[in-house]
């Protein structure tokens, strides 16, 4: 039977979704499940949740918990598969430093996980602590496979792959829903309820290369209804960002538009405040869902721990797929995110991107991409610029990429001046000095 470990178990949706993926495997059951988390009350709670769970499927998993950095390596010896979702720093207080501090500067974010001043400080507090869980692998598990789902995803995969030697693939949510997505824009699911794609680039600006009905090329078609749909005024509200992106650049992109609103120095701009509102650009964002995920969480977290009733229907998530293809031997294709090695070509060697990938009983392959349309690549690598920095002051101790790093992001470098720019990230050094010790 396998180990699974999931490092971050604290979170108890998210552990519910993948390991509860897990228990809904035949060929899992009787597995050894192994929780990791620094907070004792989050991890009884996935503890509970997951127990119940694996009740009333009868799937016969082991339940471990591991407390707190001691119990670390323990969680992971003989690991045959480790997940990973910790957030360094919560909620409170480190995402509300990183939105209140560059607000005071002018600077807007809308969730900054994975790119601007929000990205790059959360990559500083995480990459070391994930660098801290690759090493117990190396000396514990050496040959589990690692499935990061934290973010910033490229950040964080650049580092696991330049300062480990795990193996590593990065999961995200966005791909898989893309072409649907947009098809869905249209009104056109129905008509086409199985299509073909190719999504390529990196994490969370993966474009949607080709999206197909047998040989026919759907875009055409797609571009043809959305125009139709703007001069009604009816294109959907919530994803004007990624259309605007789509009609300018003619690609669709995977991840939201909340998400890359902030990735461009395109849509939030304090010298033109209407676009905000045209686009309607959700400011301050993630601090309102996590306000909303905690009180919602309150509010079911007795129902959820303790009726006997909990199930759990598989859900679309990669994690237990992976893990069942490598299990069988039984290949599945997934976007997965892995460092460019001649991938994409009109990318840098260095970045993490995100391609098609095959999971089976050698592990993880990525298939060859080739070069994405230029338009696309030189986004992609404005995005680029600034995760290989952050990673080289990580990898370096130099706090002066930092800076470099902030100075090269997009939003940032169309608001702020270089003074303001060092200036709030020396403030944001300071906030979060207890999580940063190699660059005080």
């Amino acid at each position: 039977m396998a180990k699974i470990a999931f490092m971050g178990a604290g979170s108890t949706v998210f552990v519910k979704n993948i390991i509860g993926d897990c228990m809904c495997v035949p060929e899992l059951k009787g597995s050894t499940i192994a929780l990791y988390d620094i907070d004792l009350n989050r991890l009884q709670d996935s503890q509970l949740m997951l127990e119940n769970i694996n009740r009333n499927l009868n799937a016969g998993m082991m339940i471990e918990t591991y407390l707190g950095v001691d119990n670390r390596r323990k969680a992971l010896v003989s690991a045959d598969f480790v997940f990973n979702a910790v957030q360094v720093g919560g909620y409170e207080p480190s995402t509300v430093i990183d939105f209140e501090i560059p607000k005071r500067y002018g600077l807007r974010q809308t969730i900054a996980d994975t790119l601007g001043i929000g990205g790059i400080f959360r990559a500083l507090r995480t990459v070391p602590v994930l660098l801290d869980f690759c090493h117990d692998m190396e000396a514990v598990c050496p040959n589990a496979l690692l499935l990061n789902y934290s973010n910033p995803m490229s950040m964080l995969m650049m580092g696991v792959f330049r300062g480990s030697g795990v193996n590593a693939v990065g999961l995200c949510h966005s791909v898989q829903s893309c072409a649907g997505t947009l098809l869905g824009h249209c009104g056109l699911n129905e008509k086409y309820p199985n299509p073909t794609w190719k999504v390529a680039g990196i994490n969370h600006q993966g474009w949607l290369l080709e999206i197909r009905d047998g040989q026919r090329d759907l875009y055409p078609e797609i571009t043809a209804r959305l125009t139709e749909l703007a001069a009604e005024n009816k294109l959907p509200e919530w994803d004007l960002v990624r259309l605007d992106m789509l009609k300018n650049l003619g690609y669709y992109i995977t991840e939201s538009s909340e998400h890359n609103a902030e990735y461009s120095p395109w849509y939030i701009k304090h010298n033109y405040p209407e676009l905000i509102e045209r686009f309607r650009i959700p400011l301050d964002e993630y601090p309102r869902r996590c306000r909303e995920q905690i009180k919602g969480w309150n509010e079911m977290r007795d129902h959820a721990l303790h009726s006997d009733k909990i199930e759990h229907q598989r859900t679309g998530e990669y994690g237990s797929h992976i893990v069942e293809a490598v299990v069988n031997n039984r290949p599945y294709t997934f976007g997965g995110n892995v460092m460019n090695s001649g991938l994409i070509p009109n990318l840098p060697t260095k970045a993490c991107v995100e391609v098609m990938c095959i999971a089976d009983g050698k592990g993880i392959t990525p298939v060859y991409s080739g070069d994405l349309p230029e338009q696309c690549a030189a986004v992609n690598r404005t995005m680029i610029n600034p995760q290989i920095l952050t990673t080289e002051a990580l990898l370096s101790g130099k706090k002066q990429h930092v800076y470099h790093a902030a100075m090269l992001d997009p939003h940032t470098a169309a608001e702020l001046s270089v003074d303001d720019i060092k200036s709030m990230c020396d403030e944001l050094f300071t906030a979060h000095a207890s999580m940063l010790p190699q660059f005080r």
